[in-house]
């Protein structure tokens, strides 16, 4: 445990002592406190309704770009610069890698979603408002992370350069954030409820109306520990 922490550490400095980390929570809070606040068509004072369902359908669709732009260079970059050969030589495992690197990577979604405490704080104030709808959807946004993630983290391990490492990740998250959906939408039967239970949309939708069902946990740690397993297993084939 203590081999993890020191990497994700490593891996969370790595993140502010340059200006990645600034540029994205600086986009994520620029794009959800957009359409949150000041919309016009669809924020909260347009709405007149005291809850975030705005900012959760938002943030979940600005993380689908934020989270791929933090894992792109997690394993990828030290493969390019052959630094994971040096690092696999230490007493650490390859899953304490893999699990360092994506506590790093949770860890700097859980900071930004930190800065908008005060959008809970303030709407909270505006009229009746749902505590437990809302804590519901931060929890949501973080088992959505954790999902993004793991398959962040795969799409760094297969290969050695970030910008196609950014681009798989984006095409993995495509097919669980809108592409399974859209086939449950147009099929039936089986093949519908197959790609409905697919669907990264579905169990998140479900959570964000403050429905905390076990199934969409389980979907979301088991999308998690498959990316987790999976940068694992290509670790050790190294």
């Amino acid at each position: 445990m203590n081999a993890i922490w020191i990497i994700a550490k490593k891996e969370l400095s790595g993140f502010f002592n340059s200006l990645v980390a600034y540029i994205l929570l600086i986009a994520f809070l620029g794009f959800t406190g957009f359409f949150t606040w000041l919309n016009g068509n669809g924020d909260v004072f347009f709405r007149k309704q005291a809850d975030l369902r705005v900012f959760f359908s938002i943030a979940s669709l600005t993380l689908f770009f934020f989270i791929p732009a933090i894992t792109m260079r997690l394993i990828a970059e030290e493969k390019k610069t052959g630094t994971i050969e040096l690092l696999l030589t230490k007493a650490v495992t390859n899953r304490e890698v893999v699990l360092g690197k994506f506590l790093a990577a949770l860890l700097m979604v859980l900071i930004a979603l930190l800065f908008t405490i005060p959008y809970y704080i303030t709407v909270s104030k505006l009229g009746n408002f749902d505590h437990g709808a809302s804590l519901s959807g931060y929890l949501g946004l973080v088992l959505l992370s954790s999902a993004y993630i793991g398959i962040g983290l795969f799409a760094s391990s297969i290969t050695n350069n970030q910008i196609v490492s950014f681009l798989l990740a984006l095409l993995l998250g495509i097919c669980f954030h809108f592409l399974f959906g859209i086939i449950a939408s147009i099929s039936s039967g089986w093949i519908a409820e197959l790609f409905n239970t697919l669907s990264l949309t579905n169990h998140f939708d479900s959570i964000s109306r403050g429905v905390i069902d076990s199934k969409d946990i389980v979907y979301f740690l088991s999308v998690t520990f498959l990316g987790i397993f999976l940068s694992e297993y290509i670790l050790s084939k190294r």
